[in-house]
């Protein structure tokens, strides 16, 4: 058995068992693939992929559980190259970062900026997407650490720590009414039409729990997944936008008077995760710590180990 029989296996399964994608993902041939998989199938005696003629079906249930191990094999190769590049060289080395736009828009770029200055020999690459695309690169190994207010906390697999916690916050144009009508509620909020984020985004399931608990409907006119966005089309005057608070900067929003909106939506939580089975290298403590100086070794080794737990689960 072979490690690259492994790589083709769970390659196909993640191409939804299209063995011509994943030989193009892979560098190599469909025929290669097909004999590949057909000699560890012939190795462990059992059928790994259902078949209809030349075309892979369906996993087997002994398939899924050989898959499964399969990943665990692929995950342990890539924690011994991680430990051994660590103790190797603690001046080079790759750190990626999934996470959404606001959160790299806003709260990220002090913490990038001292960990360019902290490990100047280590690269950086921020890649963006929903809360749904941070935790799918972060199980499939496309990231080492996600960073978003929605989903991470919600799987298993993946260790999720708290980073800070924000509201969100009310936009409007200079001269909108909303600023002369005294403090604000949600009732005199559903009467404008709004501009906010979209529903896997930055705390929206907090905006929506929160009419709902006042049975109002909300008037949401234009979704977004960039405050930028949202702000822009507030400027324009097509809504009221409801917004992280960290994204709204007096100095260059000068179009846009803000509205406290603590009182009435929900906290939200920023977290941070990673896979449970990762290895973290000494240079990824170090940027957990920059993002959220509550964040160190021990605490991180502590949960890791069981011990500590996420006090906002």
């Amino acid at each position: 058995m072979k490690l690259q029989q492994l790589k083709f296996l769970v390659e196909v399964d993640a191409r939804s068992l299209n063995v011509s994608d994943a030989a193009k993902a892979l560098f190599t041939s469909q025929p290669g693939v097909s004999k590949q998989i057909r000699l560890i199938e012939d190795e462990l005696g059992l059928t790994v992929f259902e078949r209809h003629g030349k075309r892979l079906t369906a996993v087997t249930p002994a398939g899924r559980l050989v898959l499964d191990s399969a990943r665990r094999i692929l995950r342990e190769v890539d924690n011994l190259k991680r430990i051994g590049n660590d103790y190797a060289s603690e001046s080079d080395g790759l750190l990626t970062i999934a996470t959404t736009h606001t959160q790299a828009r806003y709260a990220l770029p002090l913490a990038v900026q001292g960990f360019m200055k902290q490990r100047p020999g280590i690269r950086l690459h921020v890649q963006q997407g929903s809360p749904t695309q941070v935790v799918e690169w972060l199980l499939d190994g496309t990231a080492d650490i996600g960073i978003a207010t929605e989903a991470i906390a919600s799987h298993a697999e993946l260790i999720a720590l708290p980073c800070y916690q924000w509201s969100h916050l009310i936009v409007v144009p200079n001269s909108h009414p909303l600023l002369c009508k005294g403090p604000l509620t949600l009732q005199s909020l559903a009467t404008y039409p709004l501009v906010t984020y979209d529903a896997t985004i930055a705390g929206r399931s907090h905006i929506d729990r929160a009419f709902a608990r006042h049975d109002l409907t909300p008037n949401v006119v234009l979704t977004a997944i960039d405050s930028d966005v949202i702000k822009t089309y507030v400027g324009l005057g097509l809504g009221v936008g409801i917004i992280a608070e960290m994204a709204y900067d007096p100095a260059r929003d000068t179009e846009l008077k803000p509205l406290a909106a603590k009182h009435l939506f929900e906290v939200n939580t920023t977290r941070v995760g990673f896979r449970r089975d990762l290895w973290l290298r000494g240079f990824d403590y170090d940027f957990l710590q920059l993002l959220a100086p509550s964040l160190t070794r021990n605490v991180i080794d502590a949960t890791l180990r069981g011990m500590g737990d996420d006090p906002n689960l």
